[in-house]
């Protein structure tokens, strides 16, 4: 393709990015289970003239640790190729690079032309492709939490929150403080500017209870689109906060006396033909398939948690009155629940799921929260009776470790089916393997309590 006819495709954002500037370099980038962003940076001609790019598939059987573990690979490691081709509508800026840089998100697809089933990206398309095939179009709206924290290099040292504009620590406990929001004031802005020069619309930052805790809300849209834009916050909120120095984190549980990072998702499904929200009937009140979905969210999600708490550190996060859920109670206007019922009008109507956290993989927790709606509304799954007061009080019901979760997972073929059973299979083995290197560490809680004393 022409230089010209490429810029002709860029979103507004870039093209005001780029306007009376020259392009020098594009990174051409994938995200990986964890993930994280793989690719390659070219030179703006270059970009230009080639319509794809490979990369080895085996960037998909690589664990955190970048080890690869040998069952993750079906035919052995013969680094098949595959061919990455740019989604232009994801062109966006990288403003925090030296030169004037784009970065655009790229969709595999194997030799034959057909889609990888490894790759996040078409795991949560195969599962809006569900959705629109019955007519309906899912819509999401995630929220992220995440903490600046001091620079930590040495990993046997705890994590401690950053120091503020006023030379103090942040302090925990200062949920909605607009004090605390201005200690991160110059993050803050670097991340607005970002955002601005990336095109993102922030819905709104406030502090949340743990010490550097912020929340970004985003607004409400297409599962995808909104699937990538929290792929690419996270690189954005990381450049922020290395500029000011510290440490962006979004480990579910980074500081023991503090509360998790979680990433809600909020879902609501638009009839395509009319343009209703299908949680909503006629007169205003709650139909079939809102009660459905939610039947959904409580039966078939455990069998997904792995996707929604990826690591060992997830199931930190699960602690009881701690601000996180610790069963599938839903509730109207309740935080304590793990599925709730935000206050809306009839057409906002939706169901927040509670359960993930923010180290998930963004494709790969909506691909697995809507794939467990999808088989409520098609199954329609009944879900248990409205829950009133405080869910600490009732029983836990979700699994306690990643090693629980796994199993769930691989014992759930209707899940595995609509998310992919090849990517079932490799997940397990990634996640099977870093869950043993894990097991093969010891703590130093062990040292301290069981080496003389047991």
């Amino acid at each position: 393709m022409s230089t010209e006819n490429w810029m002709d495709q860029l979103p507004e954002a870039a093209r005001t990015f780029l306007e009376g500037r020259r392009l020098d370099e594009v990174e051409c980038i994938i995200g990986d289970l964890p993930g994280i962003a793989r690719g390659k940076a070219v030179p703006a001609g270059k970009f230009a003239r080639q319509p794809y790019f490979h990369l080895p598939e085996s960037i998909f059987f690589q664990t955190i640790t970048g080890d690869w573990p040998d069952e993750a690979a079906e035919d052995g490691f013969v680094e098949r190729d595959m061919i990455l081709k740019p989604d232009m509508s994801t062109a966006t800026a990288a403003p925090w690079t030296a030169d004037w840089t784009l970065q655009v998100i790229h969709d595999a697809y194997d030799r034959t032309g057909e889609v990888v089933p490894l790759a996040p990206r078409n795991v949560l398309k195969r599962v809006v492709g569900l959705y629109r095939a019955q007519g309906w179009e899912p819509v999401v709206a995630p929220e992220m939490e995440f903490y600046l924290v001091a620079r930590n290099l040495d990993p046997a040292k705890s994590i401690e929150p950053m120091m503020g504009r006023s030379g103090r620590p942040a302090a925990a406990r200062q949920a909605y403080s607009m004090t605390a929001v201005d200690e991160f004031g110059p993050v803050i802005d670097d991340i607005y500017d970002f955002a601005e020069a990336q095109g993102f619309e922030i819905d709104g930052i406030t502090q949340e209870g743990g010490a550097g805790q912020l929340e970004i809300n985003l607004a409400h849209g297409d599962p995808i689109k909104l699937a990538d834009e929290v792929f690419y916050f996270k690189r954005l909120i990381r450049e922020a906060a290395l500029r000011h120095d510290c440490f962006a984190t979004f480990m579910a549980k980074p500081i023991a006396d503090e509360p998790g990072s979680a990433m809600h998702i909020h879902h609501s499904i638009i009839d395509i033909k009319t343009g209703h929200n299908i949680f909503a009937g006629p007169q205003g009140g709650d139909t079939d398939a809102f009660f459905n979905f939610i039947g959904g969210l409580q039966h078939p999600l455990p069998s997904v948690i792995a996707l929604l708490a990826p690591y060992v550190n997830s199931y930190r996060r699960y602690v009881r009155d701690f601000a996180a859920p610790i069963n599938l109670e839903w509730g109207r206007d309740n935080r304590t629940t793990g599925i709730r019922i935000p206050i809306s009008g009839p057409e906002s109507r939706r169901v927040e799921n509670r359960l993930a956290g923010m180290d998930a993989n963004p494709y790969l927790a909506l691909a697995s929260s809507l794939a467990a709606g999808y088989l409520g509304l098609m199954e329609e799954k009944h879900p248990s009776a409205q829950f009133r007061g405080d869910a600490y009080d009732s029983d836990a019901d979700i699994p306690r470790d990643l090693g629980a979760a796994l199993d769930l997972f691989e014992a759930a073929q209707d899940m595995r089916d609509l998310l992919g059973d090849d990517f079932a299979r490799v997940y397990l083995a990634i996640k099977r393997a870093e869950h043993a290197e894990f097991l093969g560490v010891i703590s130093p809680w062990e040292r301290e309590h069981l080496l003389l004393n047991v």
